[in-house]
């Protein structure tokens, strides 16, 4: 395929954007620059690919020459290298495909991970809360911040419900792809015949949205306060500081309590509102324009599954990519990459096929 009038377009982009940036005050205001930053970011790394790409083909022709050549050691030579430039060309042309795919404007943002207890009661509640940690260790590892918004305990120790933001690089990027049912097969604590039962967990992905994505009007919204329940301690619990959050046109309702602050705890519940809505509004607009829209949530059903933790066999499996694995220990350690990179990879062979690029 001939790349070169997009790599041309892409490079006049990329001078436009150079020109942007150096004017004095871009950096003004951060909100307004983050986009065109990281759009620069992107289509530098095109340019650099592409030139790698176009230097690495060169090489490839020179080794092809001289392996025809009479010189039988340049022969063998360059017999030798052909295999690994071509390994290095394939590597290089995929990125700069990768590159050429139209943008995710979402994709670089931070994201609201939300876990729920699913079907299995107490036992839900506790995988409910190993997912936690799981995904929490996941981010350690990568450089990410993970601050857990709002929690509803179970009598158990488990969660029924956990609200918590990850900060970072290319955080919705990797992680959107863990929304749906997670279901776990193993031995209770509690069970004294050693039966394995099955229960699920549901998780759910939103990207942060930004106050300009949506507009929340204050004549549609209906903020309560009221005294904190449960456990949090004398200080929460004394004070009015639980904030209720309630989107009039769609219903949704966002309950913060976990902080001291009235204020805090509003801005927090607006910020799980808002992330909402605009993860409403892309599945309203995936469903107008996409027959096989991915509904990745789903009701928190058994059989509504996208991976399966089986911890008698220490097997992990994603069933949307058929990818098995046995290292279930090390992944609740939060050693998923494996995972999450595989998903990555199916999810971009899709983009190029519907593009024309695979």
């Amino acid at each position: 395929m001939d790349y070169s009038p997009v790599i041309a377009a892409k490079r006049s982009r990329f001078a436009e954007l150079e020109n942007a940036i150096s004017q004095p005050g871009f950096f003004d205001d951060p909100k307004a620059s983050a986009g065109p930053l990281r759009e620069h970011r992107t289509l530098q790394r095109l340019l650099a690919d592409w030139a790698s790409f176009q230097k690495c083909g060169q090489d490839l022709d020179e080794a092809r020459a001289l392996a025809a050549a009479e010189d039988e050691d340049m022969a063998a030579m360059a017999r030798e290298e052909m295999p690994e430039l071509e390994q290095r060309l394939a590597e290089l042309e995929t990125s700069v495909q990768v590159s050429i795919l139209p943008p995710d404007p979402l994709e670089g943002r931070d994201a609201l991970l939300e876990i729920r207890a699913g079907t299995g009661g107490d036992e839900a509640s506790l995988f409910a809360a190993d997912l936690l940690r799981m995904y929490s260790r996941f981010a350690e590892n990568r450089g990410w911040k993970i601050e857990v918004l709002e929690t509803s305990s179970s009598e158990v120790g488990g969660l029924k419900e956990v609200v918590a933001k990850v900060s970072g690089e290319d955080v919705f990027r990797v992680l959107k792809y863990e929304s749906g049912v997670h279901r776990v097969q193993r031995v209770p604590a509690t069970e004294t015949q050693g039966r394995i039962h099955t229960s699920t967990a549901t998780v759910a992905v939103l990207p942060e949205a930004e106050e300009v994505d949506l507009e929340l009007k204050m004549d549609e919204i209906r903020i309560e306060v009221c005294r904190a329940s449960g456990n949090g301690g004398q200080g929460v619990n004394t004070t009015d500081s639980a904030v209720q959050v309630m989107h009039l046109p769609t219903g949704t309702i966002v309950r913060c309590q976990d902080g001291r602050s009235q204020l805090k705890n509003k801005e927090k519940a607006l910020t799980i509102l808002r992330s909402r809505l605009l993860e409403r509004r892309q599945r309203e607009e995936a469903a107008k324009y996409s027959a096989h829209r991915r509904n990745l949530i789903g009701s928190g059903g058994r059989e509504e599954k996208i991976r399966t933790y089986n911890y008698p066999q220490n097997r992990i499996t994603d069933h949307r990519i058929d990818l098995t694995l046995y290292n279930l220990d090390q992944a609740m350690e939060g050693r998923i990459e494996d995972i999450t990179d595989s998903l990555l990879a199916s999810d971009l062979q899709e983009r190029l096929a519907e593009a024309g690029l695979n």
